[in-house]
């Protein structure tokens, strides 16, 4: 069988040489700017320069900030409160001068007062939880907010500032010049949050059970903005959606809290000796040589007994950490350790988990584990890792993500059971916040304008991550085949596509404004990713080009359009349509059977040749010799007999080209072909995709083809392809493996097939 070219009218293409000369009639239509959905993207795209290149590279003249950050910090667990004072080295690798400097205070965003507490409207519901009720309206205000003691240099005198909201303005006594080093220092301190009863990303959670807390510490020192060459101070405010733009720097902190807590965070501990009993310094020890399984360093027992004894004495935890973006740390008395050493690549790397007995035996069963597969996974696809460890620390409610260590959900039942929808829920939280090491930890893209690049990439790779857990620890999800991925699939994004489209915004949108960030910065862009790799692009080109922007950016600062060309540049793939419909419109996948025509060769022309002879003033003797007749079965020229013979038989024309000629029938059909289809594909939604087509043969045999998205190129709405085969056509369906993210699939099949109602499917569920 044979797949002829693209003919949008066939019975035109046909006369095609006849035609050349005449001039049909036609009315005038106004003209229009280029709306094309194969527009490239110049107008979207800054100007290539010597920062950043046309090819999605860093340019000669790229340059970032150094913030270096020395810090002493003491957690005082009975009144809590968290002290600090930190001496910054700000190094200018600008080509510029600058007369101040711009810091993070993103505490303030708790204070009483903040201006983000009513950045949305509010109203009455019929019904609202006690707790959210006495919260809202009955609770005194949470107390929060930096305080700062003092902003000096280096030489102690004190420098002038000014607070606006979430940034601090610091300045000058004298300007930095290019190449030029600053040094000063803020002193401050703050009220730590409840972050279970006042929802934050950092916090404690506390146990009334055994009355202590569960410190997950981060965003609680001020933080050097970053200056760079797309938007020279990047000082947008902290309004709690959009997350941080944060400099590259080194570490070292100095950690006091309660010496009957446990301490991670981000960096290598310098002091374990010092700080850890004999016993737990042995087993710390035998866990970097230890690959089959997590060894853990204070057990559970040991946990319990310390929750009650509040030990009055302080112990300082020392951490050094290099090339990094930002600093955190978890400490408490309940927390139980365990840990494992990960090959990776050359380097060895420590999978740990922290979690009080209230997150076992799930914790201890899997968290260290989905580390281990996080690490293994994304730096196959991306670079191998380059920090020396990758922590999970379980938190209620918490899912963040920090250089080297991360605070995750998934708690048991009070008795130890869970439900598959609390572990996988676990697995998946786990695998996506290491996975933020890679993305923005590492290629250090700016989440406080462009939260996809950090979420929706991470989402993606995390998908894979999830279906490899799957498959390499197949007890963790029997009886299922597969991990239940809730994001990445494109069937997922399929509701949301599908909703009102005046209440979703482009995935090119700030994160504060989007009607719902998690399917606009996660699902939708991570889809999109997969759909790249698996239908357009295919694995191999997708994954080159992929681990080519990763490799490009590390420890670097991309934008955008830095990812969409580097994709483009590294695999000769036209993406400038993919990009346009699925990140900068909210146009989405709807593509349908519109018809299906058969036509047979016609011993003589029928009464479509004749009006379209009409239709441009030509007569039969007008046209070419040798000029093969085509008839429509549902035509009035169509003769029973045209079904019964051949195309040869059925035209003296084609016997003659094909004698005269010495023409080859395709020697890979039997007979030449017998049936002529011409299928037309409409396209109700707005965006491009391939075009993939199953055919299906009166003989029980199928036929998958996969026309490119290129095919849309002329006619947005409306397609037609011939098919010429000596099978019958019964069947045709569109995307029949759901790969597409098709939002109505009920126009994907010929003959139209009957799908169930929603109450059909409710009624059959509940039967069920």
């Amino acid at each position: 069988m044979r797949i002829l070219t693209y003919v949008q009218v066939p019975l035109l293409a046909l006369f095609s040489v006849a035609l050349w000369s005449q001039e049909a009639p036609a009315e005038r239509e106004g003209g229009h700017t280029n709306s094309n959905k194969f527009k490239q993207l110049y107008e979207e795209f800054s100007t290539p320069n010597r920062f950043r290149t046309a090819s999605g590279a860093p340019g000669v003249d790229y340059y970032q900030q150094q913030v270096d950050y020395v810090m002493d910090l003491e957690l005082d667990d009975k009144n809590t409160k968290l002290y600090g004072e930190e001496t910054i080295t700000y190094t200018n690798n600008s080509p510029d001068v600058l007369t101040y400097l711009w810091v993070q205070l993103d505490q303030n965003i708790r204070k009483k007062d903040a201006p983000a507490l009513e950045k949305n409207g509010s109203g009455f519901q019929p019904l609202a939880r006690a707790s959210t009720f006495v919260k809202n309206y009955m609770d005194e205000p949470f107390d929060g907010g930096f305080n700062i003691e003092s902003v000096t240099s280096a030489n102690g005198q004190a420098l002038p500032y000014r607070i606006n909201q979430t940034m601090m303005r610091i300045d000058l006594p004298s300007p930095i010049l290019p190449g030029g080093q600053y040094h000063f220092s803020i002193k401050w301190w703050y009220n730590v949050n409840n972050h279970v009863t006042n929802r934050a990303r950092s916090g404690y959670e506390y146990f009334p059970e055994d009355g202590n807390r569960a410190y997950v510490i981060a965003q609680f020192f001020p933080r050097m903005a970053v200056y760079n060459d797309v938007e020279g101070w990047q000082n947008y405010q902290f309004w709690g959606n959009g997350e941080f733009a944060l400099n590259f720097g080194n570490y070292e902190v100095n950690l006091t809290v309660p010496a009957d807590h446990i301490v991670e965070a981000t960096g290598q501990l310098q002091n374990p000796k010092e700080i850890l009993s004999r016993e737990e310094f042995k087993r710390y020890k035998k866990a970097q040589n230890t690959f089959d399984s997590p060894v853990i360093i204070v057990t559970q027992d040991e946990a319990e007994a310390k929750e009650a004894v509040f030990s009055d004495k302080k112990k300082t935890w020392r951490y050094v950490a290099k090339n990094v973006r930002d600093f955190a740390f978890a400490s408490s008395r309940k927390f139980i350790w365990d840990m494992m050493a990960v090959q990776v690549g050359p380097r060895k790397v420590m999978a740990v988990s922290l979690y009080p007995k209230e997150g076992n035996p799930l914790w201890e069963e899997y968290s260290t584990r989905a580390v281990a597969q996080s690490l293994d996974t994304y730096s196959k696809y991306t670079f191998n890792y380059p920090y020396p460890k990758a922590v999970s620390v379980h938190a209620k409610n918490q899912g963040m993500e920090y250089p080297m260590i991360c605070w995750n959900y998934g708690r048991p039942n009070e008795d130890g059971t869970y439900s598959d929808r609390t572990k996988f829920g676990m697995i998946s939280v786990i695998i996506h916040e290491v996975g933020h090491n890679y993305f923005p930890m590492i290629v250090n893209s700016d989440e406080r304008q462009w939260g996809w690049m950090d979420e929706g990439l991470d989402t993606f790779m995390q998908y894979l991550t999830e279906q490899q857990f799957g498959v390499n620890y197949p007890e963790a999800i029997a009886p299922l085949e597969a991990f239940p991925s809730r994001r990445g699939a494109p069937s997922k994004i399929v509701p949301y596509m599908s909703g009102d489209q005046s209440f979703i915004s482009p995935i090119m949108s700030n994160p504060e404004n989007v009607f719902q960030l998690g399917p606009n910065a996660y699902g939708k862009p991570a889809t999109a990713l997969n759909i790249l790799r698996e239908t357009i692009m295919g694995k191999e080109l997708f994954d080159y080009a992929f681990k080519t922007y990763a490799q490009r950016w590390i420890f670097k600062h991309p934008t955008p359009e830095d990812f969409f060309r580097t994709m483009e540049d590294a695999s000769a793939v036209d993406l400038d349509w993919f990009w346009r419909g699925w990140f900068y419109s909210t146009d989405y996948v709807d593509i349908g059977v519109g018809s299906v025509k058969k036509y047979y060769v016609s011993p003589k022309p029928g009464k479509e040749v004749d009006e379209l002879l009409e239709q441009y003033n030509m007569t039969p003797e007008d046209l070419p010799e040798n000029m093969i007749y085509m008839v429509a079965e549902d035509s009035e020229s169509f003769e029973p007999s045209m079904a019964a013979s051949s195309a040869i038989d059925n035209s003296q024309s084609l016997r003659n080209y094909i004698e005269e000629n010495n023409a080859e029938i395709d020697r890979t059909n039997t007979e030449p072909p017998k049936y002529f289809y011409e299928i037309e594909f409409e396209k109700p939604g707005g965006l491009v995709m391939p075009l993939i087509v199953e055919y299906s043969y009166a003989d029980g045999s199928t036929e998958r083809v996969t026309y490119p998205v290129q095919v849309w190129r002329k006619n947005d709405a409306s397609v037609r392809k011939v098919l010429a085969t000596n099978k019958e056509l019964v069947g045709v369906t569109i995307d029949p493996d759901e790969e597409t993210a098709d939002i109505d699939t009920s126009n994907n099949s010929w003959p139209k097939e009957e799908q169930a109602s929603d109450f059909d499917k409710f009624k059959a569920k509940i039967k069920g």
